[in-house]
């Protein structure tokens, strides 16, 4: 990997996880599902005028939009409103990795090994270690929710290896932007059947840091992120790109420290070193043993 492109993975993992101290900026003067509907609309607006849409049967469009864009973020914005961290939201969100292997086992007839099971294992046990200390800026219902976001993720990403299947070289930022058009429709109805006074109050409440916030997360999280992302995996195994990844809760935790002041107490670092463990074990574990036999 060039000095450049190691640069830009490096900032595109430090955007993401800076990206959850500005969703709960957002979130102070924003409704968890008006925020949704704001990230969509602006992420598909006014891009699928000149985007052309992936060559996808609309089906499998629709259901990747479902799973990764509508209750994804539905229930991570939700989950952070009614009590998770943004620096735990970080960590937590990444547990994606293991539902997509449980999911691919059930849909796609995969066979998890050993190491990802001893991963999944540790990283579960770091999620243990946040639910016993709920309290404070961590409640069970957002620690619920959250990891109903990690699933939704996991259960978009199957639908993205399928397009990926059907449809070889599809354009990702295509993806991305028609999926987030497809998005609105069932984010605003959920809002509306929800939590209609929020959608309400968050448009004529709407504040500068509320506005920044929204910017950020659509133009920076997700549209520069994914495109310099998908260039980046097109460009090297996904082997070289996906590891960096494993910096987003480290990002996650030193800009909600630094932006919000949430304190990072031990027992914080302990569940994230056990996930993040569970994650290197999950990537690297297989690789290592292979190398220590040979």
């Amino acid at each position: 990997m060039t000095a450049r492109d190691l640069a830009l993975a490096l900032v595109i993992v430090a955007i993401w996880g800076v990206n959850f101290a500005i969703i709960a900026i957002g979130l102070r003067d924003v409704s968890p599902l008006g925020l949704g509907v704001a990230r969509f609309v602006l992420a598909a607006l006014p891009w699928v005028f000149f985007i052309p849409r992936p060559a996808i049967p609309v089906r499998l469009l629709a259901t990747y939009s479902l799973f990764i864009f509508v209750l994804q973020f539905a229930f991570l914005f939700t989950g952070m409103k009614v009590g998770m961290s943004a620096g735990l939201s970080s960590l937590i969100l990444q547990l994606q990795v293991f539902f997509t292997i449980g999911l691919a086992v059930f849909v796609l007839g995969e066979k998890p090994t050993g190491w990802q099971l001893a991963g999944a294992l540790l990283a579960f046990c770091g999620i243990g270690v946040v639910a016993a200390h709920a309290g404070g800026d961590v409640t069970l219902a957002g620690l619920g929710l959250l990891i109903l976001g990690a699933a939704s993720w996991g259960a978009g990403n199957i639908a993205a290896r399928q397009i990926a299947v059907r449809a070889p070289g599809t354009n990702t930022l295509a993806l991305v932007v028609w999926g987030c058009l497809f998005a609105i429709p069932p984010h605003v109805l959920i809002a509306l059947v929800i939590d209609p006074h929020g959608l309400v109050s968050s448009v004529e409440h709407v504040s500068w840091a509320s506005a920044g916030a929204i910017a950020y997360i659509v133009y920076l999280s997700t549209l520069f992120g994914f495109a310099v992302w998908s260039r980046l995996l097109g460009a090297y195994p996904v082997a070289t790109v996906a590891p960096f990844t494993l910096l987003v809760p480290v990002f996650g935790f030193l800009g909600s420290y630094l932006l919000l002041g949430e304190p990072i107490q031990g027992w914080k670092l302990a569940a994230s070193a056990l996930v993040i463990a569970g994650l290197c074990v999950n990537l690297f574990g297989g690789r290592l043993a292979r190398r220590g036999t040979a």
